[in-house]
């Protein structure tokens, strides 16, 4: 059996998906994070169950890309069940979805959660009236302590198994005088069969004039189009407005009239937790705040990984005398094995003491319910560079990984937004980066001059918008970002989510960091590197770097922070500032920040934006390395 978990961002659906899937999917306190759906597989019941996470969504009409994603997946596929996961302390609002998929005729259940949340909001669910409202079951829990989570699933196998599908619940007189003959029209002169859907949804679907069934239908039925145009007419006519507003109209009301017959309200139950947005969200200090914070997050995972560091480094590096006593330094096998030696130390002692606690940081902003504060007090200055204000999602999704960051361009409405903030997202210093800034300019310089890197690339960032937005001119529409409630953060969650994130450079980029250094040793044993640093010695020359560090440029590309692990192999030594000045530093980190993007991230912008733009986003943004690399040399 298939079931499909669809609901509203920010409702709990990826929590809910973790219950079962062992936290294969990243939950966030951040509305609109999923873009792509996620499945997994589990036992119910002595039956192998299909679980799909689909993207959130407000609507089944959206040109939203992640939206339109989950709409195709139900039109699309086989789904014997599909659990509607409703935020209850937002249950006017998130019905709207409920009877969209009531349209659509498929066995449903509704789970009702976040049910702490609406009782501290003084909301009280009768949820047998709402079942009998709706005509599915209506199951309470709560998500992220597994409260109501295995009735849920018994349940929605029964739904399932049975094909029990909700109530149709009819519009105003007026409206439904114009659904009903466009719906017997269409059941008349239209193989409904075919399309997988109901003949009223598919009159719903074209009176609301949703993009996708206009462009895939049209051309099948040109005389039935016609005549759809004539009965829009008639429904503007009826009630004075544009036909998809009177059906989002009518839905809202619907929504609204269920809400006020099933819910109790009182007083609500207030806390500390509520007045932080006083300060947080302040036109004034919440900037500062913001940047104390960041500031903060900083400076601890720098005092973090400088304490482990340093012992796990002097470690490994003293196991190399000890093979040389064994071998001789001038074979091959040393040079293998000093190679393999050499990547261990780089994943355990250079990387994982900054990434571990920079993730689990970042875990627990989102999970705090912090990062849509940060994306609404950014929102501003993302209008000034021409941007739309949903563009803050794959930004600070980039401070992890920019192959997500870059796929959530997809919830931009905008083909030409979803292009320059792509191009934006790969000059963000993600979690590979941000362990060079740490191990290179924190621990060789200084904490501050680390931060003031992450100023500078807020900056260039704020600059190129400014430049790509002039030479694409466009109208960028505001943003409505719904702004959760503060949770507090479960250990476990925050430590799987960690995992979830590391598990990607310990098995991908781990690898990829020994075998670059055993290569680099090969290229040592057999004197090649000194071929490929003379073919590159006008670049070096140009930033004013070492001979050696040519080679190390090229394994960037694989992963950036081979980069920074190839520097400290090429020159011989841990301790990099033995060899090269502060200057040196600051300018080799500033132009591997910068410069082409990783082979993972270029394929990801060849899928989403198409060869000709990424070609343009690798020469834009080495170009931009290149200038600001060498501004540095002079400057600093």
């Amino acid at each position: 059996m298939r079931m499909a978990l669809m609901g509203q961002p920010n409702c709990g659906k990826s929590t809910i998906f973790n219950y079962v899937a062992g936290y294969k999917a990243v939950t966030s306190n951040f509305p609109g994070k999923t873009v792509e759906y996620t499945v997994t597989k589990f036992n119910l019941e002595g039956q192998t169950v299909e679980l799909v996470d689909l993207p959130g969504t407000y609507s089944l009409t959206s040109l939203d890309q992640a939206e339109l994603e989950a709409k195709k997946y139900l039109l699309e596929e086989e789904v014997e069940v599909v659990i509607n996961v409703i935020d209850a302390s937002l249950l006017g609002r998130s019905l709207e979805l409920t009877l969209q998929l009531l349209e659509l005729k498929l066995p449903l259940v509704v789970c009702l959660n976040m049910l702490d949340e609406a009782e501290r909001k003084g909301i009280r669910i009768d949820t047998e009236k709402l079942a009998e409202i709706l005509g599915v079951p209506v199951v309470p829990a709560i998500a992220l302590k597994g409260k109501g989570i295995k009735e849920l699933f018994s349940v929605a196998y029964t739904v399932g198994e049975e094909k029990r599908v909700g109530k149709t619940l009819n519009f105003s007189k007026d409206v439904e005088e114009v659904i009903t003959p466009l719906t017997r029209q269409i059941k008349l002169e239209q193989n409904t069969k075919k399309l997988k859907v109901p003949e009223r949804f598919l009159a719903l679907k074209y009176l609301e004039n949703d993009y996708y069934f206009i462009e895939n239908y049209e051309k099948q039925n040109p005389e039935l189009f016609r005549k759809i145009i004539s009965f829009q007419k008639m429904l503007e006519e009826k009630r004075g407005k544009p036909a998809d507003v009177v059906i989002a109209s009518e839905r809202h009301h619907i929504s609204m009239n269920i809400y006020e017959s099933v819910v109790t309200l009182s007083e609500p139950q207030s806390n500390i937790i509520d007045l932080l947005d006083n300060i947080l969200m302040h036109p004034l200090w919440g900037y500062v705040f913001l940047v104390l914070i960041l500031y903060l997050f900083f400076n601890l995972v720098f005092t973090v990984g400088k304490i482990v560091e340093e012992p796990l480094l002097d470690y490994f590096y003293s196991i190399i005398p000890l093979v040389e006593r064994s071998l001789d330094s001038g074979t091959l096998l040393f040079s293998v094995l000093k190679g393999i030696i050499q990547g261990l130390a780089g994943g355990i002692a250079i990387v994982l003491p900054y990434l571990f606690p920079f993730l689990f940081g970042l875990a627990i902003l989102e999970d705090l319910g912090y990062l849509p504060r940060i994306a609404f007090l950014l929102d501003a200055f993302l209008h000034k560079i021409g941007l739309h204000g949903k563009a803050i999602i794959p930004f600070i999704l980039g401070y992890g990984c920019t192959v997500p960051a870059i796929m959530a361009t997809r919830i931009l409405e905008s083909e030409r937004d979803r292009f320059i903030t792509s191009v934006l997202a790969t000059m963000i210093p993600c979690a590979a980066r941000m362990t060079i800034i740490f191990a290179l300019v924190a621990f060789y310089i200084s904490p501050r001059a680390a931060f003031s890197v992450y100023i500078l690339n807020i900056l260039v960032i704020i600059i190129s918008g400014k430049i790509l937005s002039r030479l694409l001119p466009e109208v960028t529409p505001g943003m409505i970002l719904e702004i959760p409630a503060y949770h507090l953060p479960s250990i476990k969650v925050v430590l799987a989510k960690t995992w979830l994130r590391m598990k990607e450079f310990i098995l991908v980029a781990w690898p990829l960091l020994i075998v670059g250094s055993v290569i680099l040793s090969l290229l040592e044993y057999y004197q090649a590197d000194i071929a490929i640093n003379k073919i590159l010695s006008p670049l070096t020359s140009l930033l004013g770097l070492p001979l050696v560090v040519g080679t190390t440029l090229i394994f960037g590309i694989l992963r950036k922070e081979l980069s920074m692990l190839m520097l400290m192999q090429a020159l011989g030594t841990s301790n990099v500032a033995a060899v090269m000045s502060a200057t040196q530093i600051m300018t080799f980190t500033i132009f591997i920040i910068f410069y082409v993007p990783c082979v993972a991230t270029l394929a990801v912008l060849w899928r989403e934006i198409g060869s000709k733009r990424t070609l343009f986003a690798v020469v834009f943004t080495f170009t931009l390395a290149l200038i600001l690399a060498t501004l540095t040399r002079w400057v600093y």
